[in-house]
């Protein structure tokens, strides 16, 4: 399928009607919870390019991961290990079409790009930083290491509703006692923090949580407590499987999650994704990060809105816009 405006055709301007070359737009890429029986299918019936990712994804697992993300089951493509490979495959199938069909890429529009969790990952393979097969093979390796870091049942993730960050590591740490672990997880944005650790102490969390006076505080359905110390036997697999792999400078910043600032060296590129395993995901901070930068315009790039959601919650005056299938591309390639 070729887009109704025509490959090539898309003006070098922004959704504010700025020239791209000050560069006011970000891509951000999902994270893991954003993945949904179906994802990718429309994109790989309109474009030969989304094909193309998926084909070259599926045989870099050796796995036929497409068919899964098509038709499910949803149980299995919820699997940590196939969901995340999965949701980088269609964000970077969005960059590709983007690319072939609107000309509009990455180096040209982008000041920035990060994702959430996995998402950073993604975000490194459409930056050209790891390449497509190595992303795949390293995010199917980093979902099965964090599945197996902990047995099921003794870990547990929960959401604090109301309370800031700094309250949300309050409640962390006050909740951690007789070796049990609690530490914030996500910092997701203005009364959104996550904590994570041994499935009792974040049980405790959630008391405290709520008599620190937050709004709701509740379990999530994770298979388990993703950013936090207990993650240390997976960040000690992704050491060794990212030693392993060509990691590039990005052709624009990424912002790391851990740390909330740019990087580009590939050996502090390694480095940040070891240390993300088990550390906090400073969303919010990143955000802010680029508005300061300059950034007006986030971009969503794959699977479901959920950071579409987190942006407007953290800065109302930045415009957020989702894209995962060919009428939000079509649409946005028409106004950039």
């Amino acid at each position: 399928m070729t887009l109704a405006w025509g490959a090539g055709t898309c003006p070098a301007r922004n959704l504010s009607g700025e020239d791209s070359n000050n560069m006011s737009w970000a891509y951000v890429f999902p994270g893991q919870g954003s993945q949904a029986v179906g994802m990718g299918k429309d994109l790989a019936q309109a474009f030969t390019e989304a094909r193309e990712i998926f084909g070259e994804v599926d045989e870099a697992l050796k796995q036929n991961l497409s068919k899964l993300m098509f038709e499910g089951p949803g149980d299995e493509l919820t699997l940590t290990e196939n969901a995340q490979p999965a949701l980088m495959a269609v964000s970077l199938a969005v960059i590709k079409v983007l690319e072939k069909q609107a000309k509009i890429t990455i180096r040209n529009t982008a000041r920035y790009v990060a994702g959430h969790s996995l998402g950073e990952y993604s975000a490194l393979a459409a930056a050209g930083s790891l390449s497509l097969s190595d992303a795949a093979r390293l995010l199917k390796t980093r979902g099965q290491a964090m599945q197996k870091a902990v047995p099921v049942g003794e870990g547990a993730m929960a959401a604090l509703l109301g309370l800031d960050a700094d309250q949300a590591v309050k409640v962390a740490s006050e909740a951690s006692s007789d070796g049990e672990i609690c530490t914030v997880a996500n910092d997701n944005g203005p009364g959104q923090a996550v904590v994570s650790g041994h499935k009792a102490a974040v049980e405790r969390a959630t008391v405290i949580a709520k008599e620190q006076g937050a709004k709701r505080a509740l379990l999530l359905p994770v298979s388990a407590p993703f950013h936090c110390p207990l993650m240390k036997p997976a960040a000690d697999v992704m050491a060794r499987a990212l030693s392993e792999v060509a990691v590039n400078a990005p052709i624009v910043p990424v912002i790391a999650n851990v740390t909330a600032s740019t990087v580009i060296d590939p050996d502090e590129i390694r480095r940040l994704l070891v240390e993300q395993v088990t550390g906090m995901v400073r969303w919010r901070e990143s955000i802010l990060l680029m508005k300061e930068a300059g950034v007006t315009t986030l971009i969503e790039v794959g699977s479901g809105k959920v950071l579409t959601g987190l942006a407007k919650r953290i800065d109302g005056e930045m415009t957020a816009i989702s894209l995962q299938n060919p009428q939000d591309i079509e649409a946005f390639a028409t106004k950039a």
